[in-house]
């Protein structure tokens, strides 16, 4: 006797909820974008955006930043193909693209918010690695403004994306800055202090800081 296959349904989901965890480990995660409702391609966060997931057995919120993203066919074996037709003219004559492609991204963790020990706790994050990432199947959102803009208040976490394996890491942070400066609605007295932090975490690399700083745009 065959099971019914289960249904999800998508019309709840909170607007920020975008991935899920598909592999994790104590630096980063890789998080696999939800499939849209209509027939498109699922929103790749942008390079240099703030994401978080949770550690379900703490209750952490653990805090990333994306440094890397990517769209491939689910079947590793056959790549994609070139076929000469607008994203409309995918819609009426190959809709079935939409359901062999599936939309990756990678995020260094910078810190985690702990759980509250209670309603009135003052909110209080951490800008290091938290004693476990978030594990497997975990949803991923979007940080909210005023999620970013509470982490941001200390500036410890342009070490950590300065030391990202893997990442062009001066685009890297140049980018998270500038989603910051665009969140605190161009807060001027801000960004002086991240460049004065920059300037001391690079400060026997001036050709590095020049570069991060030409990227970054008041």
């Amino acid at each position: 006797m065959r099971l019914p296959l289960p249904q999800f349904t998508t019309g709840d989901r909170h607007p920020s909820y975008i991935a899920e965890v598909i592999e994790t480990s104590t630096t980063e995660f890789l998080a696999q974008c939800l499939e849209p409702e209509d027939l498109s391609f699922p929103v790749m966060p942008p390079f240099g955006s703030w994401v978080k997931s949770a550690d379900d057995e703490s209750g952490n919120q653990v805090y990333g930043v994306v440094y890397y993203a990517t769209t491939m066919p689910i079947d590793s074996i056959h790549r994609a193909r070139a076929l000469g037709l607008s994203l409309m003219e995918l819609r009426e004559q190959q809709p079935q693209i939409f359901a062999m492609l599936k939309t990756e991204f990678r995020a260094a963790i910078i810190g985690f918010e702990p759980a509250k020990a209670s309603k009135r706790a003052q909110r209080e994050v951490y800008q290091y690695l938290p004693p476990r990432p978030p594990q497997i199947h975990q949803a991923v959102y979007c940080c909210q403004p005023e999620d970013v803009i509470l982490f941001s208040d200390r500036l410890d976490f342009l070490r950590t994306l300065l030391q990202v394996q893997g990442a062009p890491v001066e685009a890297l942070t140049a980018a998270a800055i500038r989603e910051v400066y665009q969140l605190r609605k161009a807060d001027r007295q801000w960004l002086v202090q991240a460049g004065r932090t920059l300037s001391t975490l690079l400060k026997d690399d001036y050709d590095r800081l020049r570069y991060i700083l030409s990227q970054i745009h008041p």
